[in-house]
């Protein structure tokens, strides 16, 4: 191939990749790789700070099962952008970040933005390298699209200097290859597994997103019905088990492991697959699990498996083909291919976590757990405005509606409502990074063009990446967005009182910190300013309308419910 600039090659990349979208915002030092956007068959999505840039490119990745890729402008952009690749790195998105640097040729001098970007993304990437000369651009870009997407997937960075991408290059365009890594567990292992679950007479299957990956749902399906065992989601923000199928007991959520182990203590015989265990704020530091209760783990990522507490089997094989597998050898032992038992009764724990998600379609009476709608999802309970809108929106909903899921103390009804039931029409926050919701939707309204996407978010989240209005508007992404709005860090308000009741403060007053209200944010007049246009929902009978604007109007659209 004749040489010519390496800037150009990198397009030349990104097209033989299939990649039809650069998310990012720019800056001087990237100003010659920009200067040929416009020519390039990848369009470029300006985002107005760089975590909206990374945030577009996590949703896009995740509804397109290809990579996600973001121009960020050297050490400051880098900067910002990191609280949303470490939520990358936790969801195991496959984002190629490129980031830029004035050149190799001033690394000596600690100049202005100078700083070591392999270093600073270490922590949050799965793979980060900077090009040191332009014969090996394209190697690194392949290199990093291979990584990207190789399970375990997750974010990689790629630092190209300036001075380098003007160096001609002659390197041949040819698109990455990604190796492939479903392993399937030998025979003896999975009749192993298979004894070992099926010896149990209280069984449980902890379950998360990477049954998605491997496309597993089906699989785990069988297996959770064959073994008569509840399904709990645990690092679970995808569809991975059908939330109105009867087994399906609700989510553990994200910050106390005392909840966890309240649902596992009883569990003789426990299924892990597609997740690690238990990824809460405060874990618990000893096992939670029954003594000798049998673990099998099955997880593409042989890191997670046993990482915390000790398991019976581990294997390291594609979640996929190991369910399918373990679910022909449970039928050997039950003597017939159809063999199931019947379904173990789930229980919850005695007290009710303030911040843990509701199953999805699952309300149940009694005391509220993980996975159950308690006291904390007040926004959200019966009769609330968020009920009403979660209903209405449900009745009205056209074929293939997508939610986008960031609703986090008021989702209570949207999941009951609305209860993921098939692969890629349920996007859950995922990570911890705050603000997520917004640009999420845009970027798998992006991937998947002919469906309509609904995103919730709530009014503190939506502040972090309100932005990403702006390039909503400025592309004409038709997503919509409904902001949960109880003008407080509500989320903060439940944990405290938590802690209140463990350490035995009286209560009171919550921190003036957690306070959104003086002045309240008018979101109509800030989605307006923005080029986005909404209305503000106050009454239950102003909801049937909102819905009916919010689906029918063709491009961007913002709902301000009311939920205080």
């Amino acid at each position: 191939m004749s040489a010519r600039p390496a800037k150009a090659a990198v397009f030349e990349q990104l097209a033989a990749e299939g990649v039809r979208h650069l998310f990012g915002n720019p800056g001087t030092v990237e100003q010659g790789l920009l200067d040929l956007a416009g020519d390039s068959e990848v369009g470029y999505v300006l985002a107005l700070h760089e975590s909206v840039a990374v945030a577009m490119a996590d949703g896009y990745a995740r509804a397109a099962q290809r990579p996600g890729v973001v121009q960020l402008h050297s050490a400051v952009g880098l900067g910002n952008a990191i609280g949303m690749l470490y939520q990358a790195k936790r969801g195991a998105s496959p984002l190629v970040v490129l980031a830029g640097e004035a050149g190799v040729r001033y690394a000596a001098l600690d100049a202005q933005m100078a700083a070591d970007l392999v270093a600073i993304a270490g922590p949050v990437t799965k793979y980060a390298a900077r090009v040191l000369d332009a014969s090996s651009v394209l190697r690194e870009l392949r290199r990093a699209v291979k990584i990207a997407m190789t399970p375990p997937r997750g974010p990689v960075l790629v630092v190209l200097p300036a001075d380098v991408l003007e160096q001609p290059t002659a390197e041949p365009v040819v698109p990455a290859s990604v190796p492939h890594t479903r392993a399937v567990p030998e025979p003896a292992a999975l009749a192993r597994a298979a004894a070992l679950l099926a010896g149990g007479r209280r069984p449980l299957v902890l379950m998360g997103d990477g049954v998605a990956a491997s496309g597993a749902q089906q699989a785990l399906t069988r297996v959770a019905e064959m073994l008569g065992a509840p399904v709990w989601g645990v690092n679970s923000s995808e569809v991975n088990f059908d939330a109105t199928h009867p087994l399906f007991a609700g989510l553990l959520g994200h910050m106390f492991g005392a909840d966890s182990a309240r649902v596992v203590a009883g569990a003789d015989a426990v299924l892990i697959v597609g997740t690690y265990v238990f990824p809460e704020v405060f874990p618990q530091l000893a096992s939670p699990f029954g003594p000798g209760a049998a673990i099998v783990h099955i997880d593409a990522d042989a890191y997670e498996i046993a990482k915390n507490f000790p398991v019976d089997l581990g294997l390291a094989a594609d979640p996929a083909l190991a369910l399918e597998g373990l679910a022909e050898h449970l039928a050997l032992l039950a003597g017939t291919a159809g063999g199931a038992r019947e379904p173990q009764a789930a229980q919850a724990p005695a007290a009710a976590p303030a911040t843990e998600r509701p199953a999805a379609g699952a309300p149940a009476p009694g005391p509220a757990g993980p996975g159950r709608a308690g006291p904390a999802q007040e926004a959200g309970g019966e009769g609330s405005l968020m009920e009403c809108f979660a209903r209405e929106l449900a009745a009205q909903a056209p074929p293939g509606l997508v939610v986008f899921d960031e609703a986090l103390t008021a989702c209570a009804p949207l999941l009951r409502h609305l209860p993921p039931r098939r692969a890629g029409c349920y996007f859950q926050t995922r990570g911890g990074s705050l603000g997520v919701g917004i640009p999420g939707a845009l970027g798998v309204k992006l991937a998947r063009p002919e469906l309509p996407v609904v995103a919730f978010t709530g009014d503190g989240a939506s502040m972090y990446t309100i932005q990403a209005l702006w390039s909503a508007a400025r592309y004409r992404i038709g997503a919509a967005f409904v902001i949960c709005n109880n003008r407080r860090y509500q989320l903060l308000d439940d944990n405290i009182e938590r802690y209140w009741a463990e350490l035995g403060i009286a209560p009171h007053a919550h921190p003036e910190a957690f306070d959104l209200s003086g002045p309240d944010i008018d979101f109509t007049a800030l989605a307006g300013a923005l080029g986005v246009p909404g209305r503000r929902v106050d009454k239950p009978g102003q909801v049937p309308g909102a819905v009916r604007a919010l689906l029918a109007h063709r491009g961007p659209y913002l709902v301000d419910l009311n939920t205080a």
